[in-house]
């Protein structure tokens, strides 16, 4: 029996609500041999470990590299932003070029869409822009703390926006992710590592990351449900509300007087940022498709563990017993939530519209 491919709107909906895809439970266990599929989950969880950690150390380079010592973080995030619309629209001309050989949708740019699609952009742009003002002004270490708060922020506008409670056991892992954050903010400042600036941005990105999720459902009707175009909308709005960004803060003269400006190595792991910034969102999807959205969560959690141990380990930093604590409540936590939350959705049956207030880790 051959599988009919997971739409990228099911995907989006199974992030979010935490929900199984019914195809694998009504395919049974027997459609692969066990090994194969082990082998299949591997390679998937592994492609996006290293995609999402590669791109989180690259960046963290070109925010705040001092060998390149260049200070313009919404040029980086809006390059990353450009690099992503070219490809969207040159797989697009592929798949339309040769019929059959690339499953992408066709793009064409919409101006009535792309300004229904504006609201999303303007939370899509804060949430990436504080994300990568919160990487350079924090250290790849303490980023996952820095930006811990999304499940929180996830359960309180699911409070204040739609009116959802949340359970006894929900609630107390929130309560641990927020000891730990403070735990780790406190250790920083102990440490005299804390950037007070990086750790507001990180909250700002947390914030920005749980409206994403909100206004995600309400736009994707104007895309059709396709996850592809609903990138390149996002992305087309970006590059165009970054400009005068880039004009009002001065980066556009820091660009100028930039040494390495036509360097080729610079603009070379430039885009290499954009393509793992592109590649992301399709790892993401793709693990979600191979095992589950709760798998995925907890997949989040052990690589942010396993990143924050490679930074200590590669920027050679010394590190307390209790910052160590810290981050053990914090993937404690996030862990407890996606647990507890998996538990309550096998006692209730599905509901068939996605809940805005569920996490969908897609991360960095």
């Amino acid at each position: 029996m051959n599988r009919a491919p997971l739409k990228r709107s099911r995907i989006l909906h199974m992030a979010l609500t935490g929900a199984s895809d019914p195809g694998d439970q009504a395919e049974g266990s027997g459609e692969k041999p066990f090994l194969l599929r082990a082998l299949q989950i591997a390679l998937v969880v592994t492609l996006y470990w290293l995609t999402s950690i590669s791109m989180v150390f690259l960046n963290k380079y070109l925010l705040d590299s001092p060998s390149l010592r260049l200070d313009t973080p919404i040029f980086v995030t809006f390059y990353q932003c450009l690099v992503t619309v070219l490809l969207c629209k040159s797989l697009s001309t592929l798949a339309a070029c040769c019929p059959g050989t690339l499953d992408f949708p066709t793009l064409h740019l919409d101006l009535r869409v792309a300004r229904n699609v504006l609201p999303l952009s303007v939370v899509f742009i804060a949430m990436i822009t504080f994300n990568n003002l919160c990487l350079k002004h924090v250290g790849v270490a303490f980023y996952n703390v820095g930006r811990s708060l999304t499940t929180v922020f996830n359960v309180l506008l699911s409070y204040l926006l739609l009116k959802q409670a949340t359970s006894f056991y929900a609630l107390l892992a929130c309560g641990v992710i927020i000891g730990g954050f403070w735990l780790g903010v406190d250790q920083e400042g102990a440490e005299g590592t804390l950037s007070l600036t990086g750790t507001i941005f990180g909250v700002l990105a947390s914030l920005c990351v749980s409206l994403n999720a909100i206004y995600t459902k309400k736009v994707l009707p104007a895309v059709d449900g396709s996850i592809w175009r609903l990138t390149f909308y996002n992305n087309v709005n970006a590059c165009v509300l970054f400009l005068p960004l880039l004009l009002l803060l001065g980066e556009f003269q820091a660009l100028r007087d930039f040494a390495q400006l036509g360097s080729a190595h610079f603009w070379g792991m430039m885009t290499l940022s954009g393509l793992f910034g592109f590649a992301i969102g399709y790892v993401t999807g793709l693990q979600i498709k191979f095992t589950s959205p709760l798998t995925h969560n907890v997949s989040g959690t052990a690589k942010a563990c396993a990143q924050t141990v490679l930074a200590v380990l590669y920027y050679e930093e010394t590190k307390s017993f209790l910052w160590w604590t810290s981050n053990l409540m914090v993937l404690g936590g996030s862990s407890a939530y996606t647990w507890v939350r998996g538990w309550e959705m096998k006692k209730t049956p599905e509901d068939p519209s996605p809940k805005e207030g569920e996490k969908s880790t897609v991360g960095v």
